[in-house]
């Protein structure tokens, strides 16, 4: 059995894929058989079109809306190693830190 070669589809095939999908007038099956592509991934561009739909009016997308501010994650990453590092007892390593054992740095006094 040969295997197919995969395939690209432009941004307008999908767009129109995925309008007949809104439509609702034919089933998955039916779509897939039409347009000649699997119905998993006919759904999936018609679920993408339905998110983004918004953004053709001016509204961002929730995806959108919701932004991480990564310095400010970072921050608390590093916070989260120091804690690690430094702070907590490791059963791995005779319950002491990795600090202590690798860098033989006393134990800090835990903040109240």
């Amino acid at each position: 059995m040969t295997k197919r070669p995969r395939r690209n589809h432009t941004a307008s095939y999908k767009a129109k894929v995925a309008l007949a999908a809104m439509r609702g007038d034919k089933t998955l099956a039916e779509l897939a058989k039409q347009f000649d592509v699997h119905s998993n991934q006919i759904a999936d561009w018609k679920a993408r079109l339905q998110e983004g739909a918004a953004g053709v009016f001016g509204e961002e997308r929730a995806s959108e809306q919701a932004k991480v501010d990564v310095t400010r994650m970072r921050a608390k990453i590093g916070r989260y190693f120091e804690f690690y590092n430094s702070q907590r007892p490791h059963s791995s390593l005779g319950a002491e830190t990795p600090d202590q054992v690798y860098f033989h740095h006393p134990p800090e006094a835990l903040a109240a």
